[in-house]
């Protein structure tokens, strides 16, 4: 037998994160496929990595939880497929196009075995083009961890920031139609469809393949579910599911099955452990003293979230009045938003983005943002960002009312602390002046200045002007 040894040092989230990139090493995981004799897996992915994903934060290199940067994030309505972050659970599995069946079992009229040909015939099947925002539901999850660390779980709950969402077209054919049309249907018990991927996953201390499942009445409804095989009008790539994957509109990423070869209609939602282990969202008292599978609900639906991607946390601003911020906003379960507003001062003030510098609504889509927020106070100051979707729903105002224990759905409204610095202010511009004629740059921030700040005789008759001492 072989064991592994689950004490690996500190634990990530009681200690600062290393400035590394991969920033985390999957080492539980290895050890489990190397105990399987699957070592090659662990090389053959990162290599895939390295082709289809060399300019990511590696969060974790094993299995591959892959980060997209700032400038990626808001390089349009679309992200690039090379720079769409990635969540896998295991390892990428090597899929030739050409031995690629999909089987439907369970609860249908007829079982069924289909090539990626037979799927890809628009002659069998009607295909659709969607386009759809996918969100792992550990976005801005780092907000959590730094305050109130929580579960770290048998695979590394990865630290994602901002960048753990990305949109794409996706191309494929409905699930609905496949069912109706190669299965003749469902059969009445039918009420969940199961979705298993050929990746290897863990939990605790048994092997298992991917499995989760969506209602059957999200499926219903045409294209909300999707089985995909190209990604904004290229083939899919081998790291996102290649060749063919699910696409859950408007759910937790989780849901959208990677390298899917076996679909089940079932009565109950999958008995796979990360349908019915994971990904549960707990009350704020429960942890690691009471926790357990059945006193968490499922996530599916993805709820209204937002992010401030410029300015950067503890950057410094210098300005005329106002300050340019860019973001993205995102509502699931077919919900689009409708409204996005910053406050510069913690949430008291908030002022609306205009429309024109919102992206164009979709069902399933987010929309990327820009706005200019007057702002006259100079220091520090604490900037957020609240969205409101079409059915008016909105974020809780702190993160700590999203707490929980596995550390899911950080949709609290995301703040920023910014050193702002007013041109448009006398003294202000008066020291940026002297700086420049000095050949000093303002920042950084914490450096002191090297010449004194005031001559002996300014400060004589600020002094004298304004005593520091009461005259009796």
């Amino acid at each position: 037998m072989c064991f592994v040894d689950h004490v690996c040092g500190v634990e990530f989230q009681l200690v600062p994160l290393p400035k590394t990139n991969p920033v985390l090493i999957g080492e539980r995981w290895k050890q489990y496929h190397d105990c399987l004799g699957l070592s090659e897996i662990v090389k053959d992915s990162w290599d895939i990595v390295q082709q289809e994903k060399p300019d990511l934060i590696h969060l974790l290199d094993f299995p591959y939880n892959g980060e997209t940067r700032r400038d990626q994030l808001l390089g349009g309505k679309l992200t690039d497929n090379r720079y769409h972050f990635v969540r896998n659970h295991g390892g990428i599995p090597d899929i030739k196009e050409q031995a690629y069946e999909l089987e439907i079992a369970g609860l249908v009229r007829k079982k069924i075995k289909l090539t990626l040909q037979e799927l890809r015939d628009p002659l069998k099947f009607p295909q659709e083009q969607v386009t759809v925002t996918l969100q792992c539901s550990g976005t801005r999850r780092i907000e959590q961890v730094m305050q109130y660390p929580g579960d770290g779980d048998e695979l590394i709950n990865a630290p994602w920031g901002e960048g753990a969402i990305g949109t794409a077209v996706y191309r494929g054919v409905p699930l609905k139609s496949v069912l109706k049309i190669a299965c003749g249907g469902v059969l009445p018990e039918c009420k969940h469809l199961e979705f298993i991927g050929a990746d290897t996953y863990f939990k605790k201390n048994n092997v298992y393949n991917y499995a989760v499942s969506v209602p059957w009445r999200k499926v219903r409804r045409s294209e909300e579910v999707l089985l995909a095989w190209e990604m904004n009008g290229k083939p899919l790539p081998k790291v996102h599911g290649a060749p063919l994957r699910v696409i859950v509109t408007g759910y937790i990423g989780a849901r959208s099955t990677k390298w899917v070869y076996k679909i089940n209609a079932l009565a109950e939602p999958s008995k796979g452990p990360v349908q019915q282990q994971e990904y549960l969202y707990y009350t704020s008292q429960i942890g690691k003293h009471n926790a357990k599978f059945s006193n968490g609900f499922s996530i599916q639906q993805m709820p209204v979230s937002s992010a401030i991607i410029y300015p950067e946390d503890k950057q410094t601003v210098i300005h005329d009045g106002k300050i340019t911020l860019q973001g993205w906003s995102y509502s699931g379960g077919g919900n689009w938003v409708e409204r996005v507003e910053v406050s510069p001062d913690g949430g008291s003030v908030w002022y609306a983005v205009p429309e024109e510098d919102l992206t164009e609504k979709h069902y399933h889509a987010w929309r990327l943002w820009k706005i200019d927020v007057p702002v006259d106070a100079e220091g520090w100051l604490e900037f957020c960002v609240r969205s409101w979707d079409s059915s008016n729903n909105t974020e809780p105002t702190f993160v700590r009312s999203t707490w929980n224990w596995d550390l899911h759905v950080t949709s609290s409204c995301h703040r920023i602390k910014i050193y702002s610095v007013n041109r448009t202010r006398s003294a202000t511009a008066a020291r940026l002046k002297e700086l420049e004629s000095r050949g000093i740059p303002f920042e950084p921030l914490t450096r002191p200045l090297e010449f004194p700040l005031e001559t002996q005789e300014e400060y004589d008759a600020a002094v004298a002007k304004h005593p520091r001492e009461p005259l009796n």
